[in-house]
């Protein structure tokens, strides 16, 4: 980890990763959308995803996916389920239908859950049956009639979590023609309305060329975490919470932002000392070794710069923090306090983990039951209150040059 002061904060801070530059992922989309699940088979062959018999996850599959899983995962995956499961429903509680009158004109709008979704499982490094609770649950709770799943090298445990939480097909696919069969369908995977999840920059530079065709959540991977400590925070769940990130992919990214060089360099040196017995330092290692820890004079500086930075996941653990939160308002996610690891936002707290990354928390928060559902608006207007609306209509239309428009408020009158 590079230590900088805050008047001296590297360029590299504020570098997203450039999706647009991965020419390969175009390629692969339209090969899927010309030779569907052929193009599958293929690209899943090639980038090591093992001889795919079938493509999805058949019912004596999941039958013996819970005969390999032990009871006390077993129990762990329910009770993340409870918890992500009872908070989307609380959130869903807090939006409701409405039914009103402007002028005398009834409006209102109404809550309607999509179709069909498509959670994007990740499995490349690590199989992340985390996320198939975190993706799909909340679609159920929304009402989504059809939730498929897709995960590359898919786990025992990952299909038993995606089955928990209540997908109603499971792929064992993964990668950009994963996010292309969503998209656009194949001979085995039907077209979803809503594609949602993280993945690596080819996954996420795929779902940034399907946009369009479909919804996406948002820009969602590779993984970041922006750590605002100081003197009191203690340096070793600081270091475990930075290489936390860090294993998740050689391009994820870790920051601190702390008020004294000798709190970053303890800091450095704890990590360090992980690293060393660390099981994935093998990815870790590469990504901590692009973090960076920035020292800063005062909070404002520190909400300034993470603001500015957006992070996916941001922990606060200084003193006085609970005076202090409004000042930081660009994150996915937040965790208040040396206590709220972020790793039980991962797993269990209720809240989910599919964040925005890559600045995208500027204008969008984490994955919630509200991803899942449509609010849309009517209006039933009778001949008195058509003879209200036409006399304004008309002359707006008429401003505009629109003269058709101004003909169909002008008859009702």
């Amino acid at each position: 980890m590079k230590i900088f002061e805050y008047e001296n904060v590297p360029q590299e801070f504020f570098c997203n990763i450039e999706f647009e530059t991965i020419t390969s992922v175009n390629e692969i989309i339209n090969d899927v959308k010309m030779s569907g699940d052929g193009a599958i088979v293929k690209y899943s062959r090639k980038f090591g995803d093992g001889m795919l018999d079938t493509l999805e996850v058949t019912k004596e599959e999941i039958k013996q996916a819970y005969k390999n899983i032990d009871k006390k995962t077993l129990e762990a995956i329910k009770q993340s389920i409870k918890n992500v499961k009872e908070f989307a429903q609380k959130q869903l509680s807090t939006i409701q239908s409405l039914d009103t009158e402007i002028s005398g004109i009834k409006i209102g709008h109404k809550i309607i859950p999509i179709k069909k979704a498509g959670c994007y499982i990740p499995g490349g490094n690590y199989p992340l049956p985390s996320t198939a609770i975190m993706t799909i649950v909340p679609a159920k709770v929304a009402g989504v009639e059809t939730v498929i799943a897709c995960s590359p090298k898919i786990k025992d445990v990952t299909i038993a979590a995606c089955d928990l939480a209540g997908a109603d097909r499971i792929y064992k696919i993964g990668g950009v023609q994963a996010v292309a069969a969503m998209a656009y369908g194949t001979e085995s995977i039907e077209k979803v309305d809503k594609i949602v999840g993280p993945g690596n920059r080819f996954v996420t530079a795929a779902k940034k060329q399907v946009y369009g065709d479909c919804g996406i959540d948002f820009l969602a991977g590779p993984s970041e975490v922006l750590i605002v400590a100081d003197e009191t925070a203690n340096p070793q769940f600081v270091a475990a919470d930075m290489l936390a990130q860090c294993e998740h992919d050689k391009d994820a990214r870790a920051y601190l932002i702390c008020f004294s060089k000798e709190f970053a360099k303890l800091v450095d040196e704890k990590a360090r000392e992980m690293l060393k017995d660390l099981k994935t330092a093998n990815i870790a290692k590469i990504a901590y070794e692009k973090s960076f820890a920035i020292v800063v004079k005062n909070i404002e500086q520190a909400a300034e710069l993470s603001n500015k930075r957006a992070p996916e996941h941001l922990e606060l653990a200084f003193n006085d923090v609970q005076n202090h939160t409004d000042k930081f308002y660009n994150y996915g996610s937040v965790f208040i306090g040396s206590y709220s690891a972020e790793v039980f936002g991962d797993y269990c707290a209720g809240t989910n983990h599919t964040l925005p990354t890559n600045m995208v928390s500027r204008y969008t928060g984490g994955l919630s039951v509200f991803d899942f559902i449509k609010i849309q608006t009517y209006q039933y207007v009778d001949k008195e209150g058509a003879k209200k609306l036409a006399k304004t209509a008309s002359v707006m239309a008429e401003q505009e040059g629109l003269f058709a428009h101004k003909n169909a408020a002008d008859i009702r009158c």
